[in-house]
This record gives structure tokens, C-alpha cells and sequence, in this order.
């Protein structure tokens, strides 16, 4: 597990937090406006989306050490070709394969990979993924700006490169077995087998579960991205002082982790739906506290606090959610349709957030969006783990001892 945690350090690192700060150099230097910039992002992840699903099958197929590999293979080759454009249709093209690695190495591969073949202790195994890619951030942001100091963003890029063939590549053909059939499941009474492969995925489409869940998570997300992308501006709008953005903006990644940790020691025994159905209304309850708050540390600090932590725990929910509320076959697949409408959210949201703001020149129309979609992502939510349909058989592997 401390392999597969480092990669996702260095995947998400590489692949994700590097961005925003190569972007501020790369952009001085090519002329480039934000908006041309932050679209090849969002264009990359609307593309890798469509790759959501079929990663998870080809894992669910036994495929896990291959698309892992491959996925950083391709990174590197991605991230050297980023370093060396000119032309802003060739970044956007570039990008378009960046989504596609995204897809490949990040967490739901990696939480297919896990709960595939860690049937013994599957929440554990995906808490921990979760706690180590926590910290890609805290490595990865002064990394590349130490990087961008003192080489540049050109070679910076093939640095970080370097590190997905040096460490991904290498730890994913170590840790994750050869392709081999997916673990079956723990025997059931003849009649409650659950189904297996298409069938599974057709079931799953069929239930409201699924579909509570589908919605919960995609406007979870699209919520989380526009304020996360513009969280700067909006509090300085609102009257917080720089320093008092930047230290709350601060507490998040370690809020993130700190969420997660909470969940590692305390939430052992307990179902995911019980954790999932408080995380969700931490959302739309950190909003309320920035709201309603006067502007102060203490407010701010309460918001960044609560909004990090629950998105720390929302990432393992998602992870853990299907098997325990839908079914335990089909994870990769399953995980792959629900990472679809949520990537797309993620692409859209920022840019929606942004063209509600030039409308009414605030962010209170954004912010009154994302708690009106936060809080039909915990309705939904709720509503998923309170149906009444077909009995379920608890997940195997999903005790934290």
C-alpha cells in the first residue's frame, strides 16, 4: 500500500497540483490569457471522463498493472511534450491526453485496483490511498515552484516527467499484480449472488441507489470545483483581509487529511452511508457559516475547516459507496460511470461559476448556486441511503481493523 501511496503523491502531483503554477510562468511567457490557459484544463478533464468507464472495466477485467504503468508512461511522455509547446492548439491537444492519464493513475484506478484485490480490508486499504495523496499538494506546489525558480517551467515539466518514470512507472510494475481475474466475492446463499460484469452495470442502472448516488456525487463536485477555483477572489469580495484569504486557503489541504484521519480512527465498524450521510451536509452547513458570518479569522477559519474536511471524507465515500450501497460487483466499471458526469462537473463548474460572477459582477449569485447544489447533493444522498429497495449484502473488506 506505501507504494501504490507514493505514486498517487507523485500522479497527483505531477498531473494536477503542478498546473496552477506552471500555468502563471507558461502563460507570461507564450502570451497567453487565463482563459486560454485554464480551458486546455478543462478541456482535459471533459475528455478524460470518456475514459472513466473503460479503465474500470479493463480493471475489473484483471488489467490493473497495465493501465497503471501505461497511464504514467504516458504522463511523462505528455508532460515533456507539455514542455516544449508552442502553439496553443498543440497544448489543448496535449491536454486532451493529460485528462486521458488522469483517468488512468488517479484515484478511482487506483481505488479499483485496491478494492479489487484487498478483499480482506478494502476501507482500510482505500483510507490510506486517501491519506497519502493528501499530501500531494503540501509536496508537489513548492516543489514545482522551487523548480520553476530555478530551472524554469519548460524543464521544471521535465522534472516532473522524470519522477512518473522514475517512481510510478517502476512501483506500479512491483506492487500491482499481474493481470489476473478479478477476486471473486465471499459465497453467498444460492438465489443472492450478486450479478457480475454487464449485468451488474445494467442492474446498477436500474437502481435509484445508483441514481441518488450519481446525482449526489456530480453536484458535489461541480459545487466543490467552482469554489474552489475562485475561493480567493470571493473572499476577498466578502471583506476578508488578504492574509486572513491566504491562512484560511492554507487550512484546507491539512483540513483534507485531517478529515480522513478522523474517519481512520473513529469510524471503525460504522457503514459508509451512516459516514457519508453527515459528510454530506458539511457542505451546504460551511457555506452557511460563510454567509451568515461576519468577516472575521475565526468565521473563515471555521468555513476552510469544515469545507476541507468534508471533501477529505468525501473522497473515501466515494470510493466506498458503491460496494456497500449498489453492489460489490463491477467496482471499476460502476466507479468509472459515476467519475463521468462528476469530471464534467468539475470541467464546467469553474467556468459557470465565473460567468455568474460577470453577470452580476459578485459572487453572491455563485455562492448561492453552490448551496442550492450542495444541498440537493445531500437530499439525494440521503435519499440514496435511506431507500428501502432490494436487501444488500454488506461489502466484504469493509472493516477499518
Amino acid at each position: 500500500m506505501a507504494g501504490l501511496g507514493v505514486a498517487q503523491i507523485v500522479s497527483w502531483g505531477t498531473l494536477y497540483y503542478a498546473f496552477p503554477v506552471i500555468a502563471v510562468a507558461m502563460g507570461a511567457d507564450l502570451r497567453l490569457s487565463k482563459p486560454e490557459i485554464y480551458g486546455a484544463a478543462t478541456f482535459g478533464l471533459a475528455v478524460g471522463s470518456l475514459a472513466a468507464y473503460p479503465v474500470g472495466a479493463a480493471i475489473d477485467r484483471g488489467h490493473g498493472r497495465t493501465v497503471l504503468t501505461a497511464g504514467s508512461a504516458f504522463a511523462a511522455l505528455l508532460l515533456v511534450a507539455w514542455s516544449r509547446v508552442t502553439r496553443l492548439a498543440d497544448f489543448y491537444a496535449i491536454f486532451a491526453g493529460i485528462g486521458v492519464t488522469q483517468a488512468m493513475t488517479l484515484y478511482e484506478p487506483a481505488f479499483a485496483v485496491v478494492a479489487q484485490r484487498t478483499m480482506g480490508d478494502a476501507r482500510a486499504a482505500i483510507t490510506a490511498l486517501t491519506l497519502w495523496g493528501g499530501f500531494a499538494s503540501t509536496v508537489f506546489v513548492p516543489l514545482t515552484q522551487g523548480l520553476l525558480d530555478g530551472v524554469g517551467w519548460r524543464k521544471a515539466l521535465v522534472v516532473l516527467a522524470s519522477l512518473n518514470l522514475a517512481i510510478c512507472v517502476p512501483v506500479h510494475l512491483a506492487v500491482v499484480g499481474a493481470a489476473a481475474a478479478a477476486a471473486p466475492a465471499p459465497s453467498a446463499p444460492v438465489g443472492a449472488r450478486e450479478p457480475s460484469g454487464r449485468a451488474a452495470v445494467r442492474a446498477a442502472l436500474r437502481d435509484p441507489v445508483f441514481g441518488g448516488l450519481a446525482i449526489a456525487f456530480t453536484l458535489y463536485s461541480g459545487a466543490f470545483a467552482a469554489l474552489t477555483y475562485h475561493l480567493y477572489p470571493l473572499l476577498l469580495e466578502r471583506g476578508f483581509a488578504e492574509a486572513t484569504v491566504v491562512g484560511a486557503i492554507a487550512l484546507v489541504g491539512p483540513a483534507q487529511v485531517a478529515g480522513r484521519v478522523v474517519v481512520w480512527w473513529t469510524a471503525r465498524g460504522r457503514s459508509v452511508r451512516g459516514i457519508g450521510m453527515a459528510t454530506v451536509v458539511a457542505l451546504p452547513a460551511s457555506l452557511l457559516v460563510l454567509i451568515a458570518l461576519p468577516s472575521s479569522f475565526a468565521s473563515v477559519a471555521v468555513f476552510a475547516l469544515v469545507y476541507g474536511a468534508a471533501n477529505g471524507v468525501m473522497t473515501i465515500v466515494r470510493g466506498l459507496a458503491v460496494p456497500e450501497m449498489v453492489t460489490n460487483e463491477a467496482y471499476g466499471a460502476l466507479n468509472g460511470i459515476l467519475a463521468v458526469p462528476g469530471a464534467i462537473a468539475r470541467a464546467v463548474a469553474p467556468v459557470a461559476a465565473a460567468a455568474l460572477w460577470s453577470m452580476a459582477a459578485s459572487y453572491d449569485p455563485v455562492l448561492q448556486a453552490a448551496l442550492a447544489m450542495a444541498v440537493v447533493s445531500a437530499a439525494s444522498f440521503w435519499a440514496a441511503a435511506l431507500h428501502r429497495g432490494r436487501p444488500r449484502r454488506p461489502a466484504p473488506g469493509l472493516d477499518l481493523r
